[in-house]
């Protein structure tokens, strides 16, 4: 199994546009030793020529430059992107959408959740459907059974239903659904090697730890460094746990999770603007070193 980190920050990227917190300051000015991130997409391949789209983010074409493999350039309008599976309806995950619009129809794997806010709150499916068809629904059951998608038929994808609270522009907005946010546990049926891949993980409990426990990779949340980063940092009033985030210090937060399991290889992605561990010579990123927790970077392969 191939896995690009096309983008590993949090929505707003890092630097983000309109932020003066110290990270995004340093890494303007080049006092801080960090490398600017895109919004949050992974591509996973299970022979390194057709590949999957994990969310599509609003930098999708600044990152599909980035790495070449995803325009093989056979025929006068290609690419090498067969399907996109949606973890959730936030902007930052799916308005690259809108930028592939020229390439539709595209095959869309969500759950119907996704699909209810993608229709109605913020209606890319009836939008798309002016361009050759738009895009097409194929529905993620949260039943626990595996599904394949034709374009990597070698990976074994299963959805779990993380708890996670839906967009501003969500119907049930304050009133979460499972379906609203997922995770993927995904395996390459020829190596049997797997990956855990949750760039929105607020909660852990021991289900989701044991299936956590059995994969090779954990490609995992890491927006906050603290719960209440965000007012400490006066860029926001909201917790990372009203988010829908599990903050990395603390008890029971992710680093904690993380210690507990001693097999897999431990990746944060989704990282804030704010979060502390962006700075290479942070106190909290040599903390994470101690862990053997990696910080994801855009550009980073892993190959299961």
């Amino acid at each position: 199994m191939y896995i690009q980190i096309l983008g590993s920050a949090a929505g707003g990227g890092f630097p983000q546009w309109n932020c003066n917190c110290r990270n995004c300051r340093g890494v303007r000015a080049g006092t801080l030793r960090a490398q600017p991130r895109t919004q949050s997409s992974i591509a996973l391949s299970d022979d390194g020529q057709h590949w999957i789209l994990c969310n599509a983010s609003p930098d999708i074409r600044v990152q599909l430059e980035s790495f070449p493999k995803l325009q093989p350039a056979r025929k006068l309008r290609d690419t090498a992107i067969g399907a996109v599976i949606l973890l959730d309806s936030q902007i930052d995950h799916t308005t690259g959408l809108l930028s592939l619009r020229e390439g539709c129809p595209h095959q869309v794997w969500c759950t119907e959740m996704v699909h209810q806010d993608l229709s109605t709150g913020f209606p890319l499916f009836p939008m798309l459907t002016h361009w050759n068809g738009g895009l097409q629904h194929n529905l993620i059951s949260l039943d626990g059974e595996p599904f394949s998608i034709p374009a990597c038929p070698g990976l074994r994808i299963t959805a779990i239903a993380l708890r996670s609270s839906a967009p501003p522009y969500s119907p049930h907005r304050g009133n979460p659904h499972p379906g609203d946010n997922i995770g993927l546990f995904v395996e390459d049926t020829r190596s049997g090697r797997s990956l855990f891949y949750a760039p929105g993980l607020g909660q852990v409990d021991d289900s989701l730890l044991a299936r956590m426990g059995r994969a090779d990779c954990l490609l995992v949340d890491g927006t906050l460094w603290r719960d209440d980063e965000m007012r400490v940092c006066e860029v926001g009033d909201k917790l990372g746990s009203e988010m829908g985030h599990l903050a990395q210090s603390g008890p029971g937060g992710m680093i904690e999770v993380l210690d507990s399991l001693a097999g897999p290889r431990k990746v944060l992605i989704h990282i804030n603007n704010t979060n502390p561990i962006l700075d290479v010579d942070s106190p909290e990123r040599a903390m994470l070193a101690e862990h053997d927790i990696e910080v994801a970077w855009d550009g980073m392969s892993i190959e299961l």
